[in-house]
């Protein structure tokens, strides 16, 4: 075996097996944002976007983002999610996605978290392109993780 556990012996890729794992009730959070003008921000923040409710559309396609993410990445799971939460903070020079994606389960859900927080991300821009061409995606990356074998994990800050 050469350690890679998306790799078999003869080191072709494979979907790893977590059959014989146990249940346990796992999460993810990830973050992300995206830079923008201050003409762009003030349109998000008073809903003068000529497409409409960016947030809203955003937080629609991060969780859809989410529970599709097995037809995304090639070697996930699908999985039954339990929950899966999209918020923005709006700073100074942009905003923040955070997700939350849970589920009792035999594989954790550090991928569908990283997958909404990108295309809620994507949505923003496709939203306020309009707005501002030059916004800056960036700074996606899992904050914390609880369950399964590894237990609890959590970001340097």
């Amino acid at each position: 075996m050469n350690g890679l556990t998306h790799l078999d012996e003869q080191g072709k890729a494979r979907m790893v097996d977590v059959g014989g794992k146990v249940e346990t009730q796992r999460v993810a959070i990830a973050s992300g944002r995206i830079t923008m003008s201050p003409a762009a921000l003030a349109a998000i923040r008073d809903g003068t976007v000529p497409k409409g409710d960016v947030l809203a559309a955003a937080r629609i396609a991060g969780i859809m983002a989410a529970k599709k993410t097995a037809e995304l990445i090639p070697l996930c799971h699908p999985l039954a999610l339990d929950a899966v939460t999209v918020d923005f903070a709006l700073e100074n020079d942009g905003l923040r996605a955070t997700v939350t994606a849970s589920l009792t389960g035999r594989t954790g859900v550090e991928m569908e978290a990283l997958t909404a927080v990108s295309v809620a991300l994507l949505t923003v821009y496709d939203m306020a392109k309009a707005v501002d061409k030059s916004m800056v995606i960036g700074e996606v990356r899992l904050i914390e993780k609880r369950g399964g074998k590894s237990g609890h994990w959590r970001a340097a800050d």
